[in-house]
């Protein structure tokens, strides 16, 4: 094995992007946990930026008990923002529990916007051009196609408060930003 200093020189562009890593399965836990050690130890947190493993929550019901359980999206994988070089590259190939990047050979395949954003490592932030009192047009979710007029706006959260007419009641509903288009 090549160590970081030989071989064929800067990997990459110099820009941090999303990067698979395939694990052993089992092994995520660990591998985001020694990798995160190792940038900390070597203090290359400029380089390597972020280790996650998506999850999702899910409410189970048992005997009448709710229980909330975390599950892995994708067993055996985990994501990681860095910038690559051979330096990074090596550091993370040689971690206890990684097979490898997913990619061609030794070269990693960063992840495309819509690919981070579909697999919910990072939500897209939407600018909502709305104020209080604007009345809106809903265009997803369980209240499409229904009109509401603006209560509360969390930008922060990318949550909007709105008053929509149900069974002529007004009734508050909360709707993320991409479910919510401006009326002209």
């Amino acid at each position: 094995m090549l160590s970081p200093l030989e071989g064929e020189g800067l990997r990459g562009d110099g820009t941090a992007k999303w990067y698979v890593i395939h694990t052993y399965s089992g092994y995520e836990n660990k591998v985001k946990t020694n990798i995160e050690k190792m940038v900390e130890y070597r203090g290359m947190q400029d380089l390597i930026l972020e280790v996650t493993i998506p999850t999702e929550d899910r409410v189970e019901i048992k005997n009448g008990q709710r229980k909330v359980k975390t599950r892995k999206l994708y067993p055996g994988y985990v994501v990681i923002k860095m910038i690559v070089n051979n330096e990074t590259w090596y550091l993370v190939r040689n971690t206890e529990g990684v097979t490898g990047f997913v990619g061609h050979g030794s070269d990693p395949i960063p992840l495309t916007k819509e690919e981070v954003v579909r697999m919910g490592v990072e939500k897209m932030r939407i600018d909502l051009d709305v104020e209080t009192g604007d009345t809106i047009r809903i265009i997803g979710g369980p209240f499409e196609g229904q009109m509401g007029i603006v209560e509360d706006i969390s930008p922060d959260k990318q949550i909007v408060k709105a008053k929509v007419s149900m069974f002529g009641r007004d009734t508050p509903v909360e709707l993320e930003f991409s479910q919510v288009g401006k009326l002209n």
